[in-house]
């Protein structure tokens, strides 16, 4: 199967036959995998209204070939389980003719795929589940899903399509008095202004959904918006200020995947800050309690960076060596950070030529993307590459207010 077949014209699920067109053999699991969730996903469409009168035994037929296709999959792969539940789903919400019996399976197949950053698959699937729901969705899961399409697409780098599944998540909530989804709505929408580069305006528009979540009491979209904050104030180059956000968001999560997200920002920020010694401690809690694909991503290439600030060489191509075996799978905004970060640590080893390669090539990736806020500043460094010193070890750092103070000692006592 080669990709120019799977992406033949009218091909429902075509996203899932890419796993076939690699030079992994036929017996490989992840071949084996896009091939059962393409024929999973084709019987969740019998679902849909246009086979509302498909004879029961055609849809038998397909059901008991989809059924021994998933679970002829190895047992301990993870996303057989989702599968082998949608199959069951689609067969139950058949049965009893309510579509709402597969509606969990799909959200969390769906769940599943983003953390595994399979995001044209994750999309697919939340695509399928707005088609199949049709009219019959219920209004939460409508939003629900239209919020979840819109966090897929902002992480495809989609920023128009992003900004209007947002806004329409947004005008259902407002309709059925969903207060939190609204909130959501205008979290997400101030993350893609952020991602546009338009900082002034994303930090009004989230300081405004921080003061109404707090006047609401709605702590979890609190935590969002304090870390929105923290991101935009830590980019426009005020990093103590963006710091005590980023550790509220950590206190005010409540679910782990979320908590290491936020600790992952953090180190981040402490880095920018020359506390290397919070930024790694903070990293690799990370690490150490597990995260997502994504999480774990970014905080590889922090301690990356980490390593290269405080000149050890070693360690920079220990942590480059585990960033590059993972960035295949890197989506456009976090493959553009690893690649400007390695090239700062070669700087820092005195590679400049290595250096310069490695910064054209992430700001084409960048402007491909559409990443502005990464052009801008992969364009400063490049502009001033050859006039510094970059082998001198890093400077005692004056940004470390007492704030940041408060948090790094915080910080110390979660890893006691």
């Amino acid at each position: 199967m080669t990709d120019s077949v799977a992406q033949h014209a009218g091909l429902p699920h075509a996203v899932f036959l890419h796993r076939l067109a690699g030079e992994s053999p036929s017996s490989a699991l992840e071949p084996r995998l896009g091939r059962a969730a393409f024929v999973a996903l084709r019987l969740v469409d019998l679902l849909g209204a246009e086979y509302t009168t498909l004879h029961p035994d055609a849809f038998h037929y397909q059901y008991v070939a989809t059924a021994r296709c998933c679970r002829d999959l190895p047992p301990g792969a993870t996303e057989r389980s989702h599968l082998v539940g949608l199959v069951q789903g689609t067969h139950d919400a058949f049965e009893q003719r309510s579509v709402g019996l597969v509606l969990p399976a799909l959200f969390a197949y769906a769940h599943y795929l983003e953390d595994e950053m399979r995001l044209g698959e994750a999309l697919d699937v939340l695509d399928t589940l707005l088609q199949v729901g049709g009219e019959k969705l219920p209004p939460t899961d409508a939003v629900g899903a239209r919020l979840r399409r819109a966090r897929v697409y902002r992480k495809l780098n989609e920023f128009d399509a992003a900004e209007q599944s947002y806004a329409d998540g947004g005008a259902l909530a407002a309709t059925i008095g969903d207060t939190h989804s609204e909130l959501l709505s205008r979290i997400g929408r101030g993350y893609v202004v952020t991602a546009r580069g338009n900082l002034a305006e994303a930090e009004h528009a989230l300081r405004g959904v921080l003061g109404d979540a707090e006047r609401l009491g709605d702590a979890a979209a609190q935590a969002l918006a304090h870390q929105g904050i923290s991101v935009v104030l830590n980019t426009v180059g005020q990093p103590s200020e963006a710091i005590p956000h980023a550790w509220r968001a950590f206190e005010l999560y409540t679910d782990d995947v979320s908590r290491m997200r936020a600790l992952g920002d953090l180190g981040t920020m402490l880095l920018t800050v020359g506390d290397v010694e919070s930024a790694e401690r903070a990293l690799g809690e990370i690490l150490r309690r597990g995260a997502t694909h994504e999480v774990l991503d970014n905080a590889t290439i922090e301690l990356m960076h980490c390593a290269s600030y405080r000149r050890d060489r070693v360690g920079f191509e220990r942590w480059r060596e585990q960033c590059d075996a993972r960035r295949e799978s890197m989506p456009p905004n976090i493959l553009v950070d690893y690649m400007l970060k390695a090239a700062i640590g070669r700087a820092r080893f005195g590679q400049l030529d290595r250096a310069e390669r490695l910064l054209t090539s992430a700001l084409r990736m960048a402007d491909e993307a559409g990443l502005h806020e990464f052009t801008f500043r992969i364009e400063r460094i490049q502009a001033g590459l050859r006039d510094c010193d970059c082998t001198e070890p890093a400077a005692e750092s004056a940004l470390r207010s007492e704030a940041v103070k408060e948090v790094s000692a915080s910080l110390a006592e979660l890893g006691a």
